[in-house]
């Protein structure tokens, strides 16, 4: 590793830390940063430090086994969840978690993002899923985190945050500033009523144009032929109706009567199935 492109990659990674501080994807001691300098080692944020004012000295080296080589402090409590995503991918090059608060919110409200909503996001990370919930800074994290990520480059943690890998810092803050920005759009649009998923058809070229022009982990990059790409069911199915969602009202289906019968609807879909039911009751009496 030649000094210079140490130096280099500190500015990067100080400069992603303080985006993601500028940004509101992080606030107070939360969050970690780190870049690969070579194969073995690894630079990341230190243990308690604020992001907004981080420094480049302030850095801390480490090698895959997690040993500290160079740098005051102690590495960030959660350097297992870095170290897993490196060693199973050695393509990624760098990894930031942080908390999104509108992407958080989505795993609270047990809501998943793991939808094919808007095409700029489907051609360049897929879908974004949730991680089953686990105590932050376990080796079980970590194990979990690096499995995902052999197949995705962006995942939720159920409560606690978001992981993003990317060829750069800026590439990994890239993505997850995406993703907030879709968790934003997708719960404006269920706010007014209706969330509107693009059809299968149009998902499947997307994907599989974007793992094409952009990349993506190896074992995505392996199915871009395939049908559906590596795209979910909820993305390449239907359930039948001509607008395939989960959450949300499918446009008017012309019926005269209907029951609700799943009494844990949350109020504001009730009422928007209400409203849609009497339309659907006033239009057919005339």
């Amino acid at each position: 590793m030649h000094e210079a492109n140490e130096r280099a990659l500190r500015k990067q990674l100080v400069q992603a830390s303080h985006l993601c501080y500028q940004q509101g994807l992080l606030v107070a001691l939360d969050g970690n940063l780190s870049v690969r300098l070579s194969g073995e080692l690894i630079l990341c944020t230190p243990a308690g430090c604020h992001k907004g004012m981080i420094e480049e000295d302030d850095l801390i080296v480490v090698d895959l086994q997690g040993k500290r080589l160079r740098g005051g402090g102690e590495p960030t409590s959660e350097l297992a969840m870095h170290l897993a995503c490196y060693r199973q991918r050695p393509d990624i090059r760098a990894v930031v978690h942080a908390h999104p608060p509108t992407c958080i919110a989505f795993t609270v409200a047990g809501v998943s993002m793991a939808r094919c909503v808007l095409p700029e996001v489907v051609l360049t990370l897929g879908v974004v899923p949730t991680l089953d919930y686990d105590t932050t800074g376990t080796q079980a994290l970590a194990d979990r985190v690096g499995s995902a990520m052999l197949r995705h480059d962006a995942v939720m943690m159920d409560r606690h945050g978001a992981v993003c890998v990317g060829s750069s810092p800026l590439d990994a803050f890239c993505k997850l500033e995406t993703m907030e920005h879709m968790a934003k759009i997708m719960k404006a649009a269920r706010d007014l009523g209706q969330l509107r998923d693009l059809p299968a058809e149009e998902s499947q070229a997307l994907r599989s144009m974007g793992l094409k022009r952009y990349g993506g982990p190896p074992a995505a990059l392996a199915m871009a032929d395939q049908p559906g790409a590596d795209l979910p069911e909820a993305c390449t199915g239907c359930s039948g109706c001509t607008n395939p969602s989960d959450e949300g009202l499918a446009p008017t289906a012309g019926f005269s009567v209907a029951r609700i019968t799943n009494t844990e609807i949350i109020p504001w879909q009730r009422q928007a199935l209400e409203r849609e039911v009497r339309k659907a009751i006033s239009e057919v009496l005339g």
